[in-house]
């Protein structure tokens, strides 16, 4: 994992073919290498007819916003969807080409309006502020519920117009569905994200858990945490990463009337295991809402998201739909 780079002295630390990180801080992420780039928004995308465009929620936290085709016109209200991204909680963007391409195809099968969050990210900031910024974001998305036709200069007439905030479902794969889980967790102990909005569904796709099972020290997941979780966090007992941990929160406390959890049954970042185990926990707390575990054969993690056209992909992507239609 440390390694040394010959050809100009530098020590640094290497996670898989993901990032590098050297010793004077600085953070060489291999995005090139994963194939993933910035794309701009669409006015409407020619495969689905879905808009997009970019927004500043707050100095630290942007999101690109999605509205399904044939709304100019309509008066009817939509799901909401707060999306986050994945990779590792040191990696990626809700800009990017995989995000952009994915969520064209789940806002237009879903019909929903979807917010999907651009977080600031670890190591160069502490995992906490990650989730600080991921609230920031959910309780910027919920303030569009004010009956008053506009509020302040930073609402969003695509939200404010067509949002049904009755049907706000919080989505996230790998880290994404790490950070999820922590928002469903603090809207529990909120009461809601606000006094006016409540999160009804949650989808964690590949979630970013670590709990004691075999050889997990052995897997890149393992070590990217310690990596980048402070020295009091840097181990399976931190609530952060294990929900399971002795010292985490009661899982009945979370904040959502639905739970929809997904894992592939070839995942060699996040075993399935995690999310058997995981599953009973939730069971075991009392929680009261429905909780629903499927897992995918023969796919590896976070399938979905490298083509959201094939067919497992659409069997997916049909059933996240459902979900969020509350159907």
């Amino acid at each position: 994992m440390a390694t040394s780079n010959d050809n100009n002295n530098e020590d640094f630390t290497q996670i898989d073919c993901w990032y590098r990180i050297y010793k004077d801080g600085r953070v060489e992420r291999f995005y090139d290498t994963l194939g993933v780039a910035y794309v701009p928004p669409s006015l409407e995308d020619p495969a689905t007819g879905v808009s997009s465009k970019d927004v500043t929620i707050s100095p630290h936290v942007s999101a690109r916003l999605y509205l399904p085709k044939n709304t100019n016109n309509s008066t009817q209200k939509l799901p909401i969807i707060v999306y986050y991204h994945g990779g590792a909680l040191v990696l990626g963007s809700a800009f990017f080409n995989t995000y952009h391409n994915y969520l064209n195809v789940l806002v237009s099968e879903s019909n929903a309006i979807a917010i999907s969050v651009e977080y600031r990210l670890a190591p160069e900031h502490d995992v906490t502020t990650i989730y600080e910024d991921s609230w920031t974001a959910l309780q910027w998305v919920a303030s569009h519920a004010s009956e008053k036709k506009f509020t302040s200069d930073n609402e969003d007439q695509w939200i404010k117009n067509f949002g049904d905030f009755s049907r706000l479902s919080i989505i996230g794969d790998s880290a994404g569905g790490n950070i999820v889980y922590h928002m469903a967790m603090r809207a529990g102990r909120e009461d809601g994200i606000n006094e006016k909005v409540a999160i009804n569904g949650s989808i964690l796709v590949c979630p970013y858990f670590l709990v004691p099972i075999e050889n997990i020290k052995e897997s890149g997941a393992y070590k990217n945490w310690i990596i980048i979780s402070s020295p009091s966090e840097a181990g399976l007992h931190s609530p952060l990463i294990n929900p399971l941990a002795e010292n985490a929160p009661s899982l009945s406390q979370l904040g959502c009337s639905r739970m929809l959890l997904c894992f592939t049954d070839k995942d060699v970042y996040i075993s399935k295991e995690i999310g058997i185990r995981f599953v009973e926990g939730v069971k075991k707390s009392g929680w009261k809402g429905d909780l629903e575990f499927i897992v995918v054969e023969d796919e590896v993690h976070c399938f979905q998201l490298n083509n959201p056209n094939t067919e497992k992909s659409q069997d997916l992507i049909k059933r996240f739909a459902s979900f969020i239609r509350l159907e």
